[in-house]
């Protein structure tokens, strides 16, 4: 054999148990919400804002995000074509990496303003308080450790369930509503990744009225430019609707920007194109990571 072949088989031992090292310090499936996964070993930091599609992507085990519309406004009309002016402050998507690819978590909106203005100035309203309080919780399938190259992919489920908070202050929802959407992606290149949401929701809206089924669809398309910075351009809607103007159907723009590893900023706007959505949004929002 000689003296080269010793050598050559110590050479393949070392690679084989230093590969065979690398893949162990990056499984993520030992980790939980009580043994956190290390910050040398946390995924690109990923959100479900700013666009309304949300990602398949979960929070790492043991760390918490917090997803937050620092300002939000949005104006529109009502079923009797007054104008509601619509403002919301601080409302938060709160996610728990409970394991490697589940999260539970909860958006809660702890102040906000309706104001609803008719032709009579006697008839302006303004409601005030804290809104309704969504539990959510997300299951990877997969893609949460494999998206990345052209052509991945990865799909979660998200159910969820909206609980009444003050059911006549006018922020708050009146009734309970759940349901369920499957956010999936795909790496189109190198620099577009296309977002995709189908959802159902059973929803109840008037006292008068009982539980109707409501569907949600939305498409996200985003562009990195840089490491740091991401734009994103969208289109969302909601079916079977009890609107007498119809289903509404938004088109939405925005962009990311990363500050650090773990925070983000962003900034959006949704435009409304048909009668029964909000005729314009814009909104600005920050994430963290810990």
């Amino acid at each position: 054999m000689g003296r080269a072949g010793p050598r050559r088989l110590l050479a393949g031992a070392v690679v084989l148990l230093a590969a065979a090292g690398t893949a162990f310090a990056q499984d993520r499936s030992r980790y939980t919400l009580f043994n956190p996964t290390p910050d040398r070993l946390l995924r690109d930091l990923t959100t479900d804002r700013p666009d309304i599609t949300e990602t398949p992507f979960t929070v790492d085990a043991g760390h918490i995000q917090f997803e937050s519309t620092l300002f939000g406004y949005s104006r529109g009309r009502d079923d009797d074509g007054a104008t509601v002016e619509t403002w919301e402050v601080a409302v938060t998507n709160v996610r728990i990496g409970l394991t490697s690819n589940i999260e539970a978590g909860f958006v809660w909106q702890p102040y906000g303003v309706v104001r609803t203005q008719r032709p009579d100035p006697l008839g302006t309203l303004r409601q005030s308080g804290i809104g309704g309080l969504e539990l959510r919780g997300k299951i990877n399938l997969w893609g949460n450790d494999t998206f990345g190259k052209p052509g991945s992919t990865a799909l979660a489920l998200l159910p969820f369930v909206t609980l009444p908070t003050d059911r006549h202050n006018g922020v708050s929802p009146e009734f309970l509503d759940g349901g369920l959407v499957v956010p999936f992606a795909v790496k189109l290149t190198d620099k577009f990744g296309l977002g995709l949401n189908a959802g159902v929701v059973r929803i109840r809206t008037d006292a008068t009225a009982s539980y109707h089924t409501e569907f949600t669809l939305s498409a996200s398309l985003s562009y990195e430019w840089s490491e740091t910075f991401g734009t994103y351009y969208e289109v969302a809607t909601r079916l079977n609707t009890d609107d007498e103007r119809g289903d509404p159907v938004i088109l939405g723009t925005g962009f990311t920007y990363r500050l650090s590893k773990n925070i983000q900023f962003d900034m959006g706007i949704n435009f409304g194109v048909t009668p029964a959505a909000d005729r314009i949004n814009p909104f600005v929002g920050l994430t963290t990571r810990f």
